[in-house]
């Protein structure tokens, strides 16, 4: 098999608290990474914010993207721009930064380091509503979290991942040449949101 899955069930993620609120890491890489040491690649989290008004964590050389999930937030970046967003609208931006956020959200956050481009996307599937990913050849990691509801997620003909409500799968196309097809389908008559995250590397490492 020329990628492989992990599947990181709710109850096997880590939450702490920080200043405004709490942070749960759903994945990092590599695996023996440290948030708090900045020796990561890609981290993703999701946070809920309790504060009013907070400043974010300085993280200087790290892409950030962030999504909200429920609630609104505005964030200002001194010197740079500012935005309202409502639930699924995200903001890219330097971790680098002085970010000020206000107003009570959860939210998605993808981070990445020097070397790594992602994206992020809100998606709905319902039974018969499937999202289909098109057999793409690169090499690159797929995460899709749950907002709501359960999931079917297939990889090509292989058997299903089933993904309930706040678990984290994530696929690694280990392989330029992989070419691999991405089905999701809610498991109920009730639709499921989905975050999808993509991380690409933007340089393959040499031997």
């Amino acid at each position: 098999m020329s990628y492989s899955t992990q599947l990181i069930r709710k109850h096997e993620q880590t939450t702490t608290k920080w200043s405004g609120g709490d942070t749960t890491e759903l994945a990092i890489y590599p695996a023996d990474a440290d948030y708090a040491k900045r020796n990561f690649h890609w981290r993703i989290s999701s946070a809920v914010v309790e504060a009013e008004e907070s400043v974010f964590t300085p993280l200087p050389a790290i892409d950030r993207i962030i999504m909200v999930i429920d609630g609104e937030m505005m964030l200002k970046h001194e010197g740079h721009h500012q935005v309202h967003l409502k639930p699924y609208e995200q903001d890219r931006f330097s971790g680098g930064w002085t970010t000020r956020s206000y107003g009570k959200v959860r939210d998605f956050n993808l981070m990445l380091a020097d070397g790594y481009s992602g994206a992020l996307e809100a998606i709905t599937v319902g039974k018969d509503r499937p999202y289909e990913i098109g057999s793409e050849k690169c090499r690159n990691v797929e995460a899709f979290y749950s907002v709501q509801g359960r999931a079917s997620i297939q990889m090509n003909e292989d058997k299903a991942v089933d993904l309930e409500e706040g678990d984290l799968l994530l696929i690694h196309r280990e392989e330029v040449e992989t070419s691999l097809s991405i089905t999701l389908v809610s498991q109920s008559e009730i639709e499921a949101k989905i975050i999808r995250a993509n991380v690409m590397f933007d340089t393959l490492p040499t031997n």
